[in-house]
């Protein structure tokens, strides 16, 4: 039973950066793969990026290569998305969960890019 919390969207210019944090519940963080996902009204959730259990290993989709950095700090339970370079089609509710099986989804956390 791992919940996520997420948090630290907000309202961005276009080029601006974001850094959403991902508070997971239980002790067994460490053993899962991560992933973020977003979901912009009307459209399927979109798989962003993710990162192997152990950190060394990440992946991201190609609408984020090269803006997008997924990072996790398995010790405090946490996972990150540093956003860099924010286009208004990243405008979205962000979401983390495992990867690339996923249970039930959190509140998320909305990014609005606008000028």
């Amino acid at each position: 039973q791992v919940q996520f919390v997420e948090s630290g969207g907000g309202l961005v210019q276009p080029g601006g950066s974001l850094r959403l944090s991902c508070a997971a519940s239980g002790n067994a963080f460490k053993f899962y793969a991560m992933g973020w996902y977003r979901q912009a009204p009307g459209k399927q959730r979109e798989w962003v990026a993710r990162i192997s259990s152990g950190g060394s290993t990440t992946d991201y989709g190609d609408s984020v290569k090269g803006r997008f950095t997924i990072s996790r700090d398995n010790a405090q339970n946490t996972a990150y998305l540093q956003m860099n370079s924010l286009k208004p089609e990243d405008t979205a509710v962000y979401y983390c969960n495992t990867y690339p099986l996923v249970d039930y989804w959190g509140q998320g956390t909305q990014v609005t890019v606008s000028s």
